[in-house]
């Protein structure tokens, strides 16, 4: 901390160890690239969302939208949208496959998962159950590219240096889903989260989306 700006707080003096501001004109034109990809994305894939709707539908009774309750950033929740690829009644079953958990710490995983439908399992694969987040895009509750919005459960049970992850929007996808989305280690889950983080251009952000 030599060196570092003094200011206070409640009359607390405070250090600022770390302060790297972004330029309004970098987060213009991501948030620009955000609404431009997400609209294209949502126009040319609308006749794929369709006839996965009717897959959907026709497999299993329920909704053909997931609806889950996430938190953004500075610690605001919103409704992640994404296609349902459990059954109607998956939260409700989760206590009886809990103990099948493949993942260490808060993250809550199962390769195998027996909620899990047939339709699901291949949109999963390819990640096309995470299309209507486009829309949280547009609405400005998400980026493109960004750590992956937390559950409020998981944030609970979050450390002050996990609470990081909150400083930025979520996004769609990040550095973790290419660098180590098989790693169950949630400290390096939050340790590649942090990297994007502390390293954030346009040009990672663009890298990552490819």
């Amino acid at each position: 901390g030599w060196g570092a700006s003094l200011s206070y707080i409640e009359g607390l003096p405070v250090l600022a160890l770390h302060q790297e501001p972004i330029l309004t004109m970098w987060l213009l034109t991501k948030r620009f690239m955000d609404i431009a990809v997400s609209v294209l994305g949502l126009v040319l894939l609308a006749p794929l969302l369709l006839i996965v709707a009717l897959a959907i539908k026709m497999e299993s009774p329920g909704p053909i939208l997931y609806r889950s309750r996430r938190i953004g950033s500075k610690g605001r929740e919103f409704t992640c949208l994404k296609l349902r690829t459990m059954v109607a009644d998956a939260d409700e079953r989760r206590h009886k496959v809990e103990h099948l958990n493949e993942r260490a710490g808060v993250l809550f995983k199962i390769s195998n998962d027996p909620r899990i439908t047939r339709v699901g399992r291949f949109l999963r694969k390819y990640s096309l159950d995470e299309l209507p987040q486009f829309w949280n895009v547009l609405k400005g509750e998400m980026s493109l590219v960004g750590p992956r919005p937390p559950v409020p459960g998981e944030v609970t049970q979050y450390d002050l240096e996990h609470l990081r992850r909150l400083d930025v929007m979520p996004g769609i996808t990040g550095l973790w889903q290419i660098k180590g989305r098989r790693d169950p280690s949630f400290s390096n889950y939050v340790a590649l989260d942090l990297e994007y983080i502390e390293n954030w251009t346009l040009w990672l952000a663009f890298k990552i989306l490819l």
